[in-house]
């Protein structure tokens, strides 16, 4: 099993606050004798604004030296996870949740907004302090 990121249990608890109810920890992603692990699956509870919708989200920090390096990384990592959702649970949406001044300082910049848009990128975007969800995009 791979190793949680810093803000695993950030976004955990920011998710919990928006009203979500955490069903997988991780999320097993099984395809061809493959095991792939998205950080979290999760559900809006019946009666709720989003009832019925199911997300996984794989968190990102952007801590190494090169944030164009985590990019790419992220990137890989949402393609491949998105391609086996569409396979194994296509009622799930994929988020990449990246804390706010990740946000902030990348996919606010034009770079990121193409991104964003040429990958349909679904981001939830956090705050590392107060483990809050601060946006989800779209």
């Amino acid at each position: 099993m791979p190793r949680r990121d810093v803000y695993h249990d950030v976004v955990r608890r920011a998710l919990i606050a928006d009203g979500w109810t955490i069903t997988h920890d991780p999320l097993i992603l099984s395809y061809g004798g493959r095991d792939l692990f998205v950080d979290l699956g999760a559900d809006a509870p019946l009666g709720a604004e989003r009832e019925g919708r199911k997300i996984a989200v794989e968190i990102k920090s952007f801590v190494s030296p090169s944030d164009m390096h985590d990019l790419e990384v992220a990137l890989g990592q949402y393609a491949l996870y998105r391609t086996l959702l569409g396979r194994t649970e296509a009622d799930r949406v994929l988020y990449l949740a990246v804390p706010n001044r990740v946000y902030l300082s990348l996919f606010s910049e034009p770079l990121g907004q193409l991104v964003i848009q040429e990958q349909r990128l679904h981001l939830l975007v956090f705050d590392d302090e107060k483990a809050k969800v601060e946006k989800w995009i779209p």
